[in-house]
């Protein structure tokens, strides 16, 4: 279903039965941007077809079900979720890193998440790490574009220009995808391995400009990082220990995220809960 009504249609049932069950009195929406969360509307979420946009969904929900709702980014309701119930726990100053399809963030400072002037912080996939580079968020050498699951696909094709011998898996290098070169890197595969080294290094680069203006506690890192960290770690260290300041990277753990598959779920229900 494409436009908003077809979809709380079919969502109807479901939410009267959880408000009988469970005495369910918020909702909370995890969406991608941009949005407006501060009013709860959905601006222009390239992942949902034109109804959707400039849909005030908070009040919608409010009107419809009676229930109390928040709309929050996904990387930031990720960050929440990471921080309330996984891998940040019991730390007050935390960023999350998505690290999948594209590089998304989300921070939280003394114990609360911040969002921005307009609800923008946390956009870390668009700062630009070198002046050329693989393609990301609309930027050459973005983060995103070294960071990311397709960033590192596109990193191996214009690494590969340059090698006179192609593994096999690189003939075909337009349909190359990061799965394919992490089981490769896990066999042993030099190439690949120099991909991920790259890939490292550049995360290592970002997280030290993360590191050194936030002073977190905690690094959560979910995509790629948290399937084939072991990859990435050594350069990432190295680039962390040449570049970070060691007085804030002796306090901050950089670790996998925990809530894995089932992150989304947890993610709209962290900011249900989540105080004003």
């Amino acid at each position: 279903a494409s436009h908003p009504e077809d979809v709380f249609d079919r969502l109807a049932p479901f939410v009267q039965e959880w408000k009988t069950a469970y005495h369910v009195e918020r909702a909370g929406i995890s969406c991608g941007g941009p949005l407006d969360s501060k009013n709860g509307v959905i601006i222009s979420t390239p992942n949902l077809t034109k109804e959707w946009h400039n849909f005030a969904i908070v009040d919608y929900v409010q009107v419809r079900f009676g229930l109390r709702a928040k709309l929050e980014n996904d990387a930031n309701a990720s960050a929440v979720a990471e921080w309330k119930f996984g891998a940040g726990r019991g730390a007050k100053n935390v960023v999350f890193m998505t690290f999948g399809t594209g590089l998304g963030g989300g921070i939280i400072l003394d114990g609360k998440l911040y969002s921005g002037t307009n609800g923008n912080a946390g956009e870390i996939g668009h700062i630009r790490l070198s002046p050329t580079g693989p393609l990301g968020y609309g930027k050459n050498g973005s983060f995103e574009g070294f960071c990311s699951g397709g960033g590192i696909a596109r990193l191996a094709i214009s690494m590969a220009k340059r090698q006179k011998k192609l593994p096999a898996y690189m003939q075909n290098a337009s349909e190359v995808t990061t799965k394919q070169l992490a089981q490769a890197a896990f066999e042993g595969d030099a190439f690949a391995k120099k991909v991920f080294a790259k890939s490292g290094r550049m995360l290592g680069k970002g997280l030290s400009v993360l590191i050194d203006v936030l002073n977190p506690e905690k690094i959560v890192i979910g995509g790629v990082f948290m399937r084939s960290g072991e990859l990435l770690i050594p350069s990432m260290q190295k680039e962390i220990a040449r570049e970070a300041l060691s007085c804030s990277r002796s306090v901050c753990q950089i670790v996998p995220a925990k809530l894995s598959e089932n992150v989304g779920d947890i993610a709209a229900i962290s900011v249900a809960v989540l105080e004003d």
